[in-house]
């Protein structure tokens, strides 16, 4: 039985809150200066995925806490001068180039993993890596085709080939180009100073469990491991040694750990009020949603139509340090952003609801919202003279 040590500090409820909002962003001043580049150091991972309605949501990361910075600006600041690269964290996600070698246990594991859910033909890795070598950056349709047919689990032999060496390490995705893989050897796309293996498991198992408190400011043993995935006895086997702090949080009932610099200075400023991507980091771990702001969060995108409750990719409004509420958005031609369904948390949740929507709405160049059913009809009138208040002060 593992003895847990005495908790450095006790935090209410409302503190480890505050924390969390802290650490991930979205409470005092943006740190405009470092841009969306200091966005991703500070939260250590981006996560990636294929769903674009208001835009992709690794560009809606670091819009819910700059505000509206330009998503050529978002995408030239991931990808220019080997600043960072795709790989497999809390799921595929941007990560900070100099991450590269604290990633070298999850390597190892994949080049000594003993089945693969697809085959791979003689000869194909080593053909793959010599074209590479000669002709990339390149994507697997560049590399001679990624699907044997329009099925989009039945890859070719070649794009087994190069995921398989971007697993390994060999390969790196250096950007996404219309949605789609670039890949490039990593001796020519990670700085030579990071391109190595030589850290330890322990040692990488460490650095990221730090970085996951880090980014956090406080979280429970689920909530660390959740953040790059780790596992549970992974995290107990270095977080005496990561520089986390154990903490006791109120209404938690579970012991937690705490960034030493979040519990330093206690967290003030100016709450962020936003729309948070499905897939914000803030909001990644449903159980931690849970506790820390009362908030049930489920991507409804793979639910059949008839059971949805808050619509296809309805996303959370952040206002005042909580979740008020939720948008389930689209866009139509004529610079329409459309709010399909909106779920208030009461009539306090309505100026926050509104604003959110507008400042989105320029930000992906819409000049006009129109808000179809709201979930409390007897807020529908508030939220639209809110909504049309809000379009006239933005244009001022």
């Amino acid at each position: 039985m593992t003895t847990l040590p005495r908790p450095a500090a006790a935090l209410s409820a409302d503190e480890a809150r505050r924390i969390a909002l802290k650490a991930q962003g979205f409470l005092g001043a943006p740190d405009r200066r470092s841009g969306v580049r200091g966005v991703l150091r500070h939260l250590g991972a981006v996560q990636l995925d294929t769903i674009s309605v208001l835009a992709r949501s690794h560009e809606l990361i670091p819009y819910a806490r700059l505000g509206r910075v330009g998503r050529g600006t978002v995408e030239t600041a991931y990808w220019q001068d080997a600043h960072a690269f795709e790989y497999w964290s809390h799921a595929a996600c941007i990560l900070p180039i100099e991450e590269w070698p604290h990633f070298a246990f999850r390597r190892r594991a994949y080049r000594d993993r003993p089945h693969w859910s697809h085959d791979l033909p003689d000869g194909v890795y080593d053909q793959v890596i010599k074209q590479l070598r000669s002709e990339g950056p390149l994507t697997a349709t560049e590399l001679g085709g990624a699907k044997k047919t329009s099925e989009w689990w039945d890859w070719s032999g070649t794009k087994v080939a190069v995921e398989r060496a971007l697993m390994y390490g060999e390969v790196v995705c250096v950007q996404r180009r219309g949605w789609k893989r670039v890949y490039d050897l990593a001796e020519r796309a990670v700085p030579d100073a990071l391109l190595h293996d030589e850290l330890d498991d322990t040692e990488c198992l460490r650095r990221l469990v730090r970085l996951a408190g880090q980014s956090l400011g406080v979280g429970t043993r689920a909530d660390i491991a959740d953040y790059h995935r780790l596992k549970g006895e992974q995290v107990d086997a270095v977080i005496a040694d990561s520089g986390l702090v154990p903490v006791e949080v109120e209404g938690w009932g579970k012991p937690a750990w705490a960034d030493p610099a979040a519990l330093a200075t206690p967290p003030r400023g100016r709450h962020r009020t936003t729309l948070l991507s499905p897939f914000d980091s803030l909001i990644w771990d449903r159980a931690r949603t849970e506790r820390i702001f009362g908030f049930t969060h489920r991507l409804e995108a793979y639910v059949p139509k008839p059971k949805r409750v808050y619509g296809y990719y309805a996303m959370p409004v952040l206002a005042g340090g909580r979740l008020v509420g939720r948008v389930d958005p689209a866009r139509e031609a004529g610079g329409i952003l459309v709010a399909r369904q909106v779920t208030l948390d009461g009539p306090k949740a309505v100026p926050a609801v509104a604003e959110a929507l507008v400042e989105a709405a320029s930000w992906v160049d819409c000049t006009t919202v129109r808000v179809e059913r709201v979930d409390a009809p007897e807020l529908r009138e508030p939220l639209l003279k809110e909504v049309t208040r809000a379009l006239i002060a933005a244009l001022r």
